[in-house]
């Protein structure tokens, strides 16, 4: 059973310096950002093994979203080996983000 990654300062560039990872950059305040919570969930679980699935939460860690840049939320970044390759703004459906992952995969 796969679960998403909560990410902070001190886990967060080990997290992503390997393979695929999807970083959910969200607040508990957001409305649209739980809107999505349970996709991330469930997407968690569907790319177990395969990629991983992150969230920061921007109250909490607002030095990472300044580091990369993060203006509104929710913000997802696409990670590969590192390297930002992708990022979607906004509520998105399960689909489009799981097209973006398997692209990287």
């Amino acid at each position: 059973m796969g679960k998403y990654v909560e990410l902070n300062n001190s886990n967060f560039d080990a997290t992503v310096a390997e393979g695929v990872t999807m970083v959910d950059f969200w607040a508990p305040w957001c409305g649209p950002c739980r809107m999505i919570a349970p996709v991330v969930e469930e997407l968690a679980e569907d790319f177990d093994g395969k990629a991983t699935i992150a969230k920061v939460n921007t109250d909490e860690e607002q030095e990472i979203a300044v580091k990369y840049g993060i203006r509104s939320i929710p913000s997802i970044l696409f990670f590969k080996n590192g390297e930002v390759v992708d990022q979607m703004v906004g509520a998105a459906s399960k689909d489009a983000f799981a097209e973006k992952i398997n692209a990287l995969i």
